[in-house]
């Protein structure tokens, strides 16, 4: 994995631990989600209209990934409802990796080597360690893992879709009907007074946090394989965890610090294969 995409990868990762911290101790996270999406859309827009580069063929990768974006954050605003942040991000995000190893092998015929995918497993492994050992059940579970899939889905469709246009205008394009759509939804149906009330720093700083976070990715992906990208951005779930015990007053215990060690180890392995 080139140093380039390891750099970009690892920030990705800190920036999307970021806006996933600042949504889930929103007061409301769907109407947060809502206002930070439309907010990284106008923020955004010039920049990627300055770093315009789009081919015809990108249309079908756009249409597929918006569509799953779409899916994405009304499923994860939904699991943030019913359970706790230390329980949906470390699954959603750490099954996901393994997926897009799995599925670039046996769906799209990808190469891969015998340290990546170590390195894969470690990754995977220290999340779930950061996690704790204890499994969890019921709908936060379940959540996660369809979670998991969809990031799955959408890190290999942009695989493919950002070879075809710049990485920020490709993002821009593809989250456009998706941000209009779920902030008219979120309107429709708790009113518009709602989205009024998330005007906030906090949710604006989110939402700019969320289109640079997969910015970032995207860069990533252009310069190294979506299995190795997939795995080192995981690292989010360190942070996350270290956030979650500052400010939602969640526990972060030995476990935890051992899984950042294992997580770390994934990530140097990748680096050199």
């Amino acid at each position: 994995m080139p140093t380039s995409a390891l750099l970009l990868a690892l920030t990705a990762a800190f920036v999307h631990a970021l806006w996933n911290v600042l949504l889930a101790r929103s007061r409301d996270p769907q109407a947060a989600t809502a206002v930070a999406l439309l907010t990284a859309e106008v923020v955004f827009a010039i920049p990627a209209w300055a770093a315009w580069r789009m081919d015809r063929a990108v249309w079908p990768y756009l249409i597929a990934s918006g569509a799953l974006q779409l899916v994405y954050f009304a499923l994860l605003v939904t699991a943030y409802r019913v359970a706790p942040l230390s329980v949906v991000y470390p699954i959603s995000r750490g099954v996901a990796p393994v997926l897009v190893l799995v599925l670039g092998v046996a769906v799209l015929g990808h190469a891969t080597s015998a340290g990546q995918v170590l390195g894969v497993l470690l990754v995977c492994s220290g999340v779930l360690l950061v996690r704790g050992l204890r499994p969890s059940v019921g709908r936060a579970v379940a959540l996660g893992l369809v979670i998991a899939c969809v990031i799955a889905t959408y890190t290999l469709v942009d695989k493919r879709g950002v070879t075809h246009a710049a990485a920020l205008p490709y993002l821009e394009l593809s989250m456009l009907v998706p941000a209009i759509a779920y902030a008219a939804w979120v309107a429709r149906a708790k009113g518009a007074q709602v989205l009024r009330a998330e005007l906030r720093p906090t949710t604006f700083v989110a939402g700019i946090a969320t289109f640079g976070a997969y910015c970032l990715v995207l860069l990533a992906l252009q310069r190294a394989s979506a299995a190795s990208v997939a795995a080192v951005r995981e690292t989010s779930v360190v942070v996350t965890a270290l956030l979650a015990g500052r400010f939602l007053a969640e526990p972060v215990g030995r476990a935890r610090v051992a899984g950042a060690a294992v997580v770390a180890g994934g990530i140097a392995l990748l680096s050199l294969t």
